[in-house]
């Protein structure tokens, strides 16, 4: 990871935990079929300060804690399992922090 940004990853069996395992200040995004598509250049935004997302379990997440997120992305389509969603979150955290660390983006 860039210089500057930290991943951490914690599991959280009982989504009533959620809330207590989340840094204060932080933004909350839920990954939801039904959310917003970014690109990595606007993925990138949401990493401007401190953000924690959420994956849910198989059978997704509440109506409460989608109600409390900031935003909520959809990272495909498809339906993924978790561990692939996991990696393709973090290689778009991973894009997002070089773009936000001023190193150039092949795309553009």
């Amino acid at each position: 990871m860039p210089k500057g940004y930290e991943v951490e990853r914690i599991a959280v069996k009982n989504e009533d935990r959620l809330q207590a395992a989340i840094a204060k200040g932080s933004k909350l995004v839920v990954l939801d079929e039904r959310g917003v598509d970014l690109d990595t250049a606007r993925f990138s935004k949401l990493l401007a300060m401190p953000t924690a997302f959420v994956i849910g379990g198989a059978d997704g997440l509440s109506r409460e804690t989608k109600a409390k997120a900031d935003t909520l992305l959809r990272l495909s389509a498809m339906t993924l399992p978790h561990a692939i969603a996991q990696v393709v979150l973090l290689e778009q955290i991973y894009r997002a922090a070089t773009l936000l660390t001023g190193r150039p983006y092949h795309r553009e």
